[in-house]
């Protein structure tokens, strides 16, 4: 069975080889920007070397600068048995479905044998330190990892956008195809949970990615936003008196 929908164009450099097989990696500016910083991560650690560039007329004219080197923000990166599509803007929800269809084709040209999909869910309760990591998996081999993993499940509700469409496509032709959801603040760039996205990765795939600098990074991060947060509690103006209204001596 074929993807019905063709996606934007995947330009690789000269001399790429697209086929690398093994594990797809997926991560998209989202919900706590989990995904695009997880995907950063495993390029870094991983040493992968950048592959192609995906490019389209209707996306913003901009160049990302990566230790003085310019980029576009729509990448592919490949190495020994992995490979890792990256997104480090966010796009227009009607262009979720053409987004969704171009990682589609990169898989096929890669001979992937599973993708996984690295995402956040918005939780404005979530505490700094710690965060909840879900798991949903097309077929019956990714849904077996996740339990052997002891990745909670999501047994009923909506995954929506770029990483829903690629989990129902995976359904639909047979892909194996598993998405990591971690709980994610809507207010900050949250390391914390692209890590424990990436330990999850770790135990369904058997690579090894160090987090120490991730970690270092997160603490970083969450300490600036409870200096943040503290400032803000220490600038509000005091409780009024309640009883203010029964000092009027009119009331006498």
């Amino acid at each position: 069975m074929e993807h019905e929908f063709r996606g934007y164009a995947l330009v690789l450099h000269d001399g790429a080889d697209p086929r690398t097989g093994g594990v797809a990696i997926a991560g998209f500016t989202t919900a706590g920007m989990v995904g695009v910083i997880a995907a950063s991560h495993i390029i870094k650690s991983l040493k992968l070397q950048q592959l192609g560039t995906v490019l389209n007329s209707e996306f913003p004219a901009v160049a990302l600068i990566h230790d003085q080197v310019p980029k576009h923000p729509v990448r592919v990166y490949q190495g020994d048995k992995i490979g890792v599509f990256t997104s480090e803007i966010r796009f227009k929800d009607k262009q979720d479905i053409m987004f969704a269809s171009t990682v589609l084709e990169w898989f096929t040209k890669g001979g992937f044998e599973n993708l996984i999909i690295i995402d956040g869910i918005v939780s404005p309760d979530k505490q700094l330190t710690h965060g909840e990591l879900y798991g949903v998996g097309s077929s019956s081999l990714a849904r077996q990892r996740l339990k052997h993993a002891g990745i909670a499940p999501i047994r009923q509700g909506i995954v929506a956008g770029i990483t829903g469409f690629l989990l129902g496509e995976g359904d639909r032709l047979g892909i194996d195809v598993t998405a990591l959801l971690a709980e994610a603040s809507p207010m900050y760039p949250d390391a914390r949970a692209a890590a424990l996205a990436i330990e999850a990765v770790s135990e369904l795939t058997g690579i090894e990615i160090p987090l120490t600098e991730l970690l270092e990074n997160a603490r970083e991060i969450e300490n600036s936003v409870k200096e943040v947060f503290e400032k803000s509690v220490t600038m509000l103006p005091g409780p009024e008196d309640d009883d203010d209204s029964f000092a009027d001596p009119s009331f006498g």
